[in-house]
């Protein structure tokens, strides 16, 4: 099931506002644009496809997410093929030359099956010489110590009211495994709407044995989005994959 903050139509539509445009999005959209078809797998709000298609691609693009909420959001962007499921309910076999997972929605996958299951779908929908391109936070960053209730972010939503929104992470945290509520306030609602969620931190050679399993192999990663190196300190893990052997 996805998250409130995904799964709540109100919720969903401050997505855009909470994340703004920014060097990530550059970073998959070059790669998009190049691409004849492209699989974005938990696309959100379907920003980047729209983006694309505006920006001229006239090749296949399909969006995927199992939040209706969301789809609602990117179903407001044409010509674009959106999809309610996830990659265990949908399948497609050598259609895509890129599939993308951004917005460390690879990070959601927490469980070692769903995991593999999920990558092997992913490795059947690519073309022989496909790429599949996603990024992590480096867990030696340990970016959830950030994630505190005295951050407070605040965005206006479509009534122009203002919503307060705060992090709190469940301590401790338990290996690679960070479970982390999110709170929104705002004018009017009875009482705050709490969504609670859980990532997984996996380290560059805990990655590259998943995407062995699949069938995939590391040919690029990046620590940051001007692609520079994946150092120890490095806020993320940025991967392209191919066909193990391509």
């Amino acid at each position: 099931m996805a998250d409130r903050s995904f799964s709540d139509v109100s919720l969903a539509a401050l997505y855009d506002a909470l994340n703004p445009w920014g060097p990530s999005d550059d970073f998959y959209l070059d790669l998009v644009m190049t691409a004849r078809s492209v699989l974005d797998v938990g696309c959100g709000t379907g920003r980047l496809l729209g983006r694309a298609r505006e920006a001229g691609h006239r090749g296949r693009l399909c969006g995927l997410d199992p939040a209706a909420a969301m789809l609602v959001q990117a179903r407001r962007r044409a010509a674009v093929e959106w999809v309610l499921g996830d990659l265990a309910s949908s399948r497609w076999e050598r259609e895509f030359d890129l599939v993308v997972m951004t917005g460390h929605a690879f990070q959601v996958l927490v469980g070692d099956e769903e995991l593999r299951s999920s990558l092997a779908a992913v490795r059947e929908a690519l073309t022989d010489d496909g790429r599949f391109v996603f990024e992590t936070r480096n867990p030696a960053a340990r970016a959830w110590e950030s994630w505190t209730p005295e951050r407070v972010r605040e965005v206006s939503d479509a009534q122009g009211d203002v919503v307060r929104v705060r992090h709190e992470v469940e301590t401790p945290v338990p290996g690679d495994r960070v479970t982390f509520t999110e709170t929104f306030e705002r004018p009017g609602w009875e009482r705050p709407r709490v969504s609670r969620s859980t990532l997984r931190f996996l380290g560059a050679d805990a990655l590259s044995g998943f995407l062995g399993d699949a069938g995939l192999a590391v040919h690029q990663q990046f620590g940051d989005w001007g692609r520079g190196p994946l150092s120890p300190t490095a806020p993320e893990i940025i991967t392209v994959a191919r066909h193990s052997g391509s």
